[in-house]
């Protein structure tokens, strides 16, 4: 992959990763994080993916993947398997959110997850402005988005309260670079460190 066609999160979440660690990306799609963080440091991954054709990719690429609904939960993986479980821009594709993070936090001693800021200020304007956004973070149609939810910075902060998370640290992105500045407003992608607390 180029540097130019990486996704801007990946960087940002691989610093929180250490070497020698295990690490397990939900939604892993065609591996492309996995690839990128195993080239950053020594790691071993693991990944998760439903979709046929994204499971063959990661096999091609030499990636350990296994093939499963995410909504059906993580029965397979024990209390702690991994040192950090990665959610990327995945968790606005899920029905069952708290079921997921609460089964994320349980696998994980950590975990990583980051989704599109509905909250970013060019998504507001285009719902005051009477259409559905449509962008770099969220780049579909309303009629053929995977995603079945939109949130912000702020809501998943309060979700994370919710139930109980600890979060350790955050990084909200806007064309790749940091958002410290109003981050609900003027970043469009955010990142968030959890574990249980």
């Amino acid at each position: 992959m180029s540097v130019l066609n990486m996704r801007a999160d990946f960087s940002a979440i691989a610093k929180w990763i250490a070497p020698h660690s295990q690490v397990l990306d939900l939604g892993c799609g065609d591996g492309s994080f996995l690839e990128f963080l195993q080239k950053q440091k020594p790691v071993h991954t693991y990944g998760v993916e439903i979709d046929d054709v994204r499971v063959l990719a990661c096999v091609q690429k030499g990636l350990n993947v296994i093939q499963q609904d995410l909504e059906g939960g993580l029965a397979l993986f024990e209390d702690d398997s991994f040192d950090t479980v990665v959610l990327s821009q995945t968790l606005q594709t899920i029905h069952q959110t708290e079921k997921i993070l609460r089964e994320v936090v349980r696998v994980g001693k950590e975990s990583i997850v980051s989704f599109p800021n509905f909250g970013h200020w060019s998504h507001r304007l285009a719902v005051g402005l009477g259409r559905m956004p449509v962008s770099k973070s969220l780049p579909y149609q309303w009629y053929n988005t995977p995603n079945v939810r939109v949130l912000t910075v702020e809501d998943f902060e309060k979700l994370a309260s919710s139930l109980g998370l600890q979060v350790i640290d955050q990084c909200i992105l806007h064309d790749g670079r940091q958002v410290t500045l109003m981050p609900n407003f003027f970043g469009s992608l955010a990142l968030f460190r959890v574990r249980s607390a």
